[in-house]
């Protein structure tokens, strides 16, 4: 590799030296790193950064494979400083299920991936916004991609519809024509952006699976995206159509029970997804498939609040925020 292929800067990146116990013991620190990128990488000026659970799932040691010590973060949002011919200048986006895990992070004022890992930003989204797309709606995405897109006309039950996957899976299931139906564990309504009307069902006060197949004519779900898991798998199972397809991307107890004459008979498809499996090029592919909605606006980014954007020296807090659970999209901004 000649010098002329590389680019280097000094870059101040939130660090992570060793594992915390919990959320609480969690002790960033923002320190110089030399960044240096290969021919076909991208060297990124970081606008934007969203906070996500398996950020601090990682730092509190829930994911093996971490490394320590690294940078943090997976999902960005920039401009293209330096990169192969064309690139320099470019006003991307992106995600990942490797950086900020298995190798150095968004979680800083730059940042180094490959070219085909971005995506072009479109102009009428905010820095912020933008970097709060990435993990849901690549989960999302990807999990139709697996189960198969929702047709017009096809019923969607999405169980955690209020969280940032449930409202992504809601918008682009809405976008193809599909009809959703949607569960919350207490007496709310839905709370995103969608491009036809959600009905919700209070799971606290009326049982899903009935509820369901009233609302299909006694048909069922042909998929179940289940953001939540094993609380919810048996009304899920119980939900699906003939030749219906359930999605899972969390678990709370690994263990369920599971009526294996039910799933055959019914013909089902149960599809697992974890994001954390597919690497920067590969979530660029997805968010790839995306770009069309968020261009017509039948997609739309989560609205980011002014008291979730933090800077990289209150990282920690940022980390907290998420660990106890906030529906807010939370941003650090360099």
């Amino acid at each position: 590799m000649s010098p002329a292929d590389t680019k280097t800067v000094e870059a101040r990146c939130v660090r992570l030296n060793a594992k915390a116990e919990n959320a609480a013991a969690l002790a960033p620190v923002v320190e110089p790193q030399t960044l240096t990128r290969g021919p076909n990488d991208l060297l990124i000026e970081v606008r934007a950064a969203a906070v996500n659970p398996s950020d601090v799932k990682a730092a509190t040691g829930l994911m093996p494979y971490a490394v320590f010590p690294r940078t943090p973060g997976r999902d960005y949002a920039g401009v293209v400083m330096d990169g192969p011919a064309g690139t320099i200048g470019r006003e991307v986006f992106g995600s990942s299920g490797d950086l900020g895990i298995r190798r150095d992070g968004t979680h800083a004022t730059h940042l180094v991936v490959e070219a085909d890992a971005v995506v072009e930003k479109p102009r009428t989204v905010s820095w912020e916004e933008a970097a709060g797309i990435g993990v849901p709606f690549v989960t999302a995405m990807e999990g139709f991609r697996r189960a198969g897109v929702p047709k017009p006309g096809e019923a969607l039950l999405v169980f955690g519809v209020n969280g940032k996957v449930g409202q992504a899976a809601v918008q682009i299931a809405t976008w193809q024509g599909a009809r959703v139906i949607g569960v919350v564990r207490k007496a709310e309504a839905y709370e995103g952006h969608t491009n036809a009307p959600v009905e919700v069902i209070d799971a606290s006060t009326t049982d899903v699976a009935t509820r369901v197949r009233d609302l299909t004519g006694g048909k069922g779900a042909d998929i179940v995206f289940n953001t939540v898991g094993d609380p919810y798998f048996h009304a899920a199972h119980k939900s699906l159509a003939l030749r219906g397809r359930q999605i899972l991307i969390a678990a709370i107890d690994r263990i369920v029970q599971f009526n294996i004459l039910e799933f055959y008979r019914g013909q089902h498809t149960y599809v697992g997804i974890d994001t954390l499996g597919l690497s920067s090029v590969a979530t660029g592919a997805v968010l790839r498939d995306l770009g069309p909605g968020f261009a017509s606006g039948h997609l739309k980014p989560f609205p980011i609040k002014a008291s979730a954007v933090y800077p990289l020296e209150r990282a920690r807090d940022a980390y907290v925020a998420v660990a106890g659970s906030s529906r807010d999209r939370v941003i650090l901004k360099p």
